[in-house]
């Protein structure tokens, strides 16, 4: 007879021994993160709260790995409550384990990829899950079109070409639910933020009944040496009553949360930020009546696909003999920047401790051969390393061709920390120097009636940057995404919502 107990701790024995032979690079490619013990325990506890006490079980795992809520969920009811119980994994090593681990239990575990097998007769009342953690750019082409395809003709959702890999489990697996059963998903918070994100929302407020989400607080990592900001969502395979109510939680544990508000379903919508709903009061929130997109264009700075190659030290650049007409001037990243402000040289190069240069140019290679041999001469190199089939590299006309982006004054960072509580985790760089940016800056380009005061008014321009940084914090924060291990991230259309009331008021004249 199985002992439950002493083959949970054999399984976790087993998993920390094969996770250990696979590199962070490996498992972050397949998604493959396992769920902490602690973690299982409390997603199936509360997960079988939802359905009837003696209701029985007809569960599904479409990415089981070894076993962890299934292990959690027969530790919770009795066996005679699961009339069956499926899972499916890719990964051969982890579903073997599963296998011999569980063959005495009414689990059947398939070797197979879940977005590629028939849904069954019978269907799934109880669905837990942590889905892959799997980026976009991971994912076949032919493959992503052939299920988004499947999906929307199944659910009438079209997902976007930059989804994730958990948002096709989740949607593909809607097909597999009995009416009316309940699902847990164990998934990145991002999709309350991000673009792709809106068509997971669609689907949560349109063709289900949402329960409850469920956010971690992003410094309370759930999985070890993995920077995810994760949340936790149930819903029930059924159309939502007009005047359903859906209860939010963050930080703490799904049992015993921080914080809960209970929001009406009629109050979301799928292009909104939801992850402001732990942090803000819509209702009493002041509406601003100016953005920053008001004032400025605002566009990420250069992505070259492979800055170790197209961005140049002063040394590189005397080794391979390169001409100073093909290099431009680029700032380091964030972190070598000890100032919020890059002076200039008589040149207007920047003075910084670590000066760099962007390859750029832009003719063809036979001419490059014979207008600028060395250069030519260093891009073959390239390409015997390989770095035109890099992922940008490839979808260019010319491999080597970077963005076009002219200078400005301003710039923002990316993403960054907030270190302390009222700390800023984004910096406003005030850029007197004719550098370009990388895209771990964005680059704000003021507004041709911005531009105009500026030119009238050259001292306006230092003003400007002043005010940028009195915008508050929580106006910055609450247009953004925040990762694990508290990262915050600004997209460039998230920084041109941000409020900028302040600087109308101080700066431009009212109109």
């Amino acid at each position: 007879m199985l002992n439950i107990l002493q083959t949970e701790a054999t399984r976790i024995e087993i998993q920390n021994k094969v996770d250990l032979t696979k590199t962070t690079k490996e498992r972050n490619k397949l998604g493959q993160f396992a769920t902490p013990p602690h973690l299982a325990d409390d997603v199936v506890d509360y997960t079988l709260s939802l359905l009837s006490e003696n209701e029985k079980i007809c569960f599904l795992d479409p990415a089981i790995g070894t076993g962890s809520f299934f292990s959690a969920l027969i530790r919770a009811v009795a066996p005679s409550r699961i009339e069956n119980a499926i899972g499916y994994e890719i990964d051969k090593v982890y579903a073997q384990i599963a296998i011999d681990l569980w063959h005495e239990t009414c689990l059947k575990v398939f070797i197979a990829d879940f977005l590629e097998v028939d849904s069954p007769k019978i269907k799934a009342n109880l669905i837990i899950c942590n889905p892959p953690y799997v980026r976009h750019q991971h994912l076949a082409s032919d493959k992503k079109l052939g299920v988004r395809k499947a999906i929307a003709d199944k659910t009438g959702i079209t997902l976007s070409g930059l989804a994730g890999l958990y948002c096709y489990f989740m949607l593909t697996a809607n097909e597999w639910m009995a009416e009316n059963g309940i699902a847990s998903w164990l998934i990145p918070s991002e999709f309350m933020d991000v673009n792709y994100g809106q068509e997971i929302k669609e689907f949560l407020l349109n063709k289900v009944t949402l329960i409850r989400v469920h956010r971690f607080d992003p410094l309370d990592l759930q999985f070890d040496n993995v920077l995810v900001s994760n949340s936790v969502l149930w819903f029930k395979k059924s159309l939502p009553a007009e005047q359903h109510i859906i209860e939010f939680t963050y930080g703490g544990t799904i049992i015993k949360p921080d914080l809960s508000k209970s929001v009406p379903l009629q109050n979301l919508k799928p292009s909104a930020k939801w992850s402001n709903i732990f942090t803000n009061n819509s209702s009493d929130k002041q509406k601003s009546l100016y953005k920053l997109s008001d004032l400025f264009e605002i566009k990420r700075g250069i992505a070259t696909g492979a800055n170790e190659f197209f961005i140049l030290t002063p040394e590189k650049i005397n080794k391979f003999e390169i001409p100073s007409d093909v290099l431009i001037p680029i700032l380091p990243g964030t972190r070598y920047l000890h100032k919020d402000e890059v002076l200039a040289d008589n040149e207007k190069n920047p003075l910084v401790d670590k000066p760099l240069f962007l390859l750029s140019c832009t003719k063809p290679m036979d001419e490059i051969k014979s207008l600028y041999p060395s250069v030519w001469s260093y891009l073959q190199s390239g390409i015997a390393a390989g770095v035109n089939r890099g992922y940008l590299c490839q979808h260019r006309a010319l491999w080597y061709v970077q963005e076009i982006r002219q200078p400005t004054k301003f710039l923002c960072s990316y993403m960054g920390r907030q270190i302390s509580k009222g700390a800023r985790p984004f910096r406003f760089i005030y850029n007197e120097s004719k550098a370009i940016a990388p895209n771990v800056y964005l680059m704000m380009y003021p507004k041709i009636h911005l531009a105009k005061m500026i030119s009238e008014q050259p001292e306006l321009s230092r003003k400007l940057w002043s005010l940028l940084n009195t915008i508050p914090v929580p106006d910055m924060i609450g247009e953004g995404r925040v990762y694990g291990d508290g990262l915050h991230k600004l997209e460039p259309k998230e920084l041109a919502n941000v409020p900028a009331d302040i600087i109308y008021e101080k700066l431009l004249p009212k109109t």
